[in-house]
């Protein structure tokens, strides 16, 4: 049940950036499905009214919240090596995407139209054409390395870190005895491991992006961002 506004938790004048941080608290502690916009104004010790004089629905405050984390990236400059250039774009991509894991399934499922999301999206295909791979090759690398980021942020975040989604149990003396090989990976598969997979699985991706370059007669992509 939703409680009852305290207009005396009210602090000072609402504001865009109140408004934001506040539904991100929101989010984080209610769920996604748990959100709703009385509950903001409730955090906030307001009227939900005040905050449609912000944002006009809840997702143009959505909108907002992905331009917020978004615009907080950056596109690393063009004198660092071109790995290094790339490893930066996914670590801070997923390093923000991880701070906020009741977001996650919005922001990584959202298509980002808005300019300030643009300007970012630009940024990174510009990256991919940097490595000298060309205009059609780097649009599908960059939409297949999304697709690896992403797919391991929902995993982390949504997926394998929240435990077993069946209600059917399997003990640990089964899960040995039935399935030997799940056994001998679980402890792989723990938390504590996820870093090191994603830096295993994207080490890979880059050596290959590395020989496809080279076998086309370009200088390799560990030297400076510049197009061979």
């Amino acid at each position: 049940m939703d409680k009852p506004i305290n207009k005396k938790r009210a602090r000072g004048k609402l504001s865009r950036d109140r408004i934001e941080t506040s539904a991100f608290e929101v989010i984080e502690r209610e769920g996604l499905s748990g959100f709703s916009m009385r509950k903001l104004a409730q955090a906030l010790g307001c009227e939900a009214m005040s905050i449609y004089h912000h944002y006009p629905s809840q997702a143009h405050l959505f909108e907002a919240l992905v331009d917020r984390l978004i615009g907080e990236l950056e596109i690393p400059p063009r004198d660092l090596p071109w790995r290094q250039r790339v490893r930066n774009v996914l670590h801070g991509y997923r390093a923000m995407a991880r701070k906020y894991p009741a977001f996650v399934p919005f922001i990584v499922t959202y298509r980002m139209n808005s300019p300030k999301c643009l300007k970012w999206l630009d940024g990174v295909i510009g990256l991919f054409e940097d490595g000298g791979f060309g205009r059609e090759r780097s649009a599908r690398l960059f939409r297949a390395v999304g697709y690896y980021l992403m797919g391991a942020i929902l995993d982390e975040t949504a997926g394998y870190a929240r435990g077993p989604s069946s209600v059917t149990k399997v003990d640990d003396e089964q899960l040995r005895s039935d399935f030997p090989n799940v056994a001998a990976a679980g402890p792989y598969f723990a938390p504590s491991e996820f870093d090191k997979t994603f830096e295993m699985g994207l080490e890979m991706m880059l050596d290959e992006m590395g020989l496809e370059v080279a076998g086309n007669g370009h200088a390799g992509l560990s030297g400076a961002g510049q197009k061979p």
